[in-house]
C-alpha cells in the first residue's frame, strides 16, 4: 500500500503560463532628449562600456569625466537637434526601430505565440526592461536580434554581454538564441542593391561613383582579432558583384573616428575631400553597416560630409537611406528571424 503524506505548509504550484517566444530587436542606442543633459547621460553609459573603450583605467576615467562629458554633450546635442523627430520628441533611430518591431510583429502575426519587442543597448527602452516585459508575458524562449549586419565586439558582443547580465539575475531564465551577423546574406545584399538602384532613379544627376561608408573602429581592435573589417569588405565585394561595379566605382571607407588612435582606413571624410579635390563632381554615399538611419547617417554623412564635398569643389551629393523599415529592409529582418526560429515555431 502506498501512503501519501500532506504537509500543512505546502503551497499549490502556480498554474503554468502558456509557452511563448520573445523576439527582441536591439540597436545601439540614443539619448532620451536632444539637449546636453540627455546626451551626457547617454555618452557616459556608452563610453563606460569596456567593449567600446577597452582601456577603462584611471587615465580614461579622468579624460571621460573631466573633459569629454564636460565639452562633448553640448556639441553633440546640437547635432541631434538637426535630425530630431520633433513630432515624437525622439531620435529617428528610436522611431525607426519601433516601427521595425511593429512591422515584424505584423509580418509573423500568424505565429500567435511569438511576441516581438525592441530595445536599445544604451538608453531606453533598456534591454533589462524589455526582457522583463517579455518574461512577464510568458516568454520562456528568447531570440535576440542585434541589428548589426557586420559583427563587432563593440556592437554585437556588447548586446550579448548585457543580455547575459540580465539573465544572470533571473531565477527562471528563458532559453536563449542570438541571430548571427548577416553581412553576406543574399537577401541583405539584394535588398541593398534594390534600395541603391531605386534611390538613384530619383536623383536629378548620375553619380560618378558610390562610397560605401561603414562605422569605424580602432585598428588595434582588428589587430587583436575582431572580424568586423573582414565582414565589411565581404559586404562591399558582394555588393559590387551584385551591382556590376568595380572597386573604383564603389569605394569602401570608414567613418566616425574618435580619439587619437589609428582607426580603420580609408577614412570617409578624407576620401570624400580628396574625391572633390581630384575633380569628382557627383557622388552618392550608402551606409551598409547601419540597419536604421541615425546620427551617423543623417547628420555625419548627409550633412557634414556633404558640406566637405561641396566645400572642396564637389557639386552634387546624395546620401542613400538605410534599409530602415522599408519593405526590402523588413524582408531581410523577417527572413533572418524566421530562419533562426526554426525548431521553435
Amino acid at each position: 500500500m502506498t501512503t501519501f503524506t500532506t504537509f500543512g505548509n505546502a503551497k499549490p504550484a502556480q498554474a503554468a503560463q502558456p509557452r511563448r517566444i520573445g523576439v527582441l530587436l536591439i540597436n545601439l542606442g540614443t539619448p532620451d532628449t536632444a539637449d546636453a543633459a540627455g546626451v551626457r547621460i547617454y555618452l557616459k553609459e556608452f563610453l563606460s562600456d569596456p567593449r567600446v573603450i577597452e582601456d577603462q583605467g584611471l587615465v580614461w576615467k579622468l579624460i571621460l569625466n573631466g573633459i569629454i562629458l564636460r565639452l562633448r554633450p553640448g556639441r553633440k546635442a546640437r547635432d541631434y537637434q538637426k535630425i530630431w523627430n520633433t513630432e515624437k520628441n525622439e531620435s529617428p533611430l528610436k522611431t525607426i526601430t519601433r516601427s521595425q518591431a511593429e512591422k515584424l510583429g505584423d509580418a509573423i502575426a500568424d505565429h500567435e505565440h511569438v511576441v516581438v519587442d525592441w530595445a536599445m543597448r544604451y538608453g531606453n527602452p533598456s534591454i533589462r526592461a524589455r526582457i522583463d516585459a517579455l518574461a512577464a508575458q510568458g516568454c520562456d524562449r528568447l531570440l535576440v536580434v542585434p541589428l548589426y549586419p557586420q559583427y563587432s565586439a563593440a556592437t554585437s558582443a556588447t548586446v550579448c554581454d548585457e543580455v547575459f547580465r540580465v539573465l544572470a539575475d533571473l531565477r527562471a531564465q528563458p532559453t536563449l538564441r542570438v541571430t548571427p551577423p548577416y553581412y553576406d546574406d543574399p537577401d541583405y545584399i539584394e535588398a541593398l542593391a534594390v534600395s541603391i538602384n531605386a534611390h538613384l532613379t530619383t536623383l536629378p544627376f548620375q553619380p560618378e561613383l558610390i562610397v560605401a561608408s561603414f562605422h569605424g573602429m580602432p585598428q588595434k581592435y582588428v589587430d587583436q582579432g575582431d572580424p568586423y573589417q573582414t565582414q565589411c569588405v565581404a559586404t562591399t565585394e558582394a555588393l559590387r558583384k551584385r551591382l556590376g561595379l568595380d572597386g573604383s566605382k564603389l569605394l569602401l571607407t570608414f567613418q566616425s573616428r574618435f580619439g587619437n588612435d589609428e582607426w580603420l582606413q580609408p577614412y570617409t571624410d578624407k576620401t570624400i575631400e580628396k574625391l572633390a579635390k581630384d575633380g569628382v563632381k557627383r557622388i552618392a554615399v550608402v551606409t551598409p553597416g547601419f540597419a536604421a538611419d541615425c546620427l551617423e547617417t543623417l547628420e555625419e554623412i548627409a550633412q557634414e560630409n556633404a558640406e566637405i564635398f561641396r566645400h572642396n569643389g564637389g557639386e552634387q551629393f546624395s546620401a542613400i537611406p538605410c534599409l530602415n523599415d522599408s519593405e526590402a529592409g523588413m524582408d531581410v529582418i523577417r527572413q533572418l528571424v524566421l530562419r533562426e526560429l526554426q525548431g521553435w515555431i
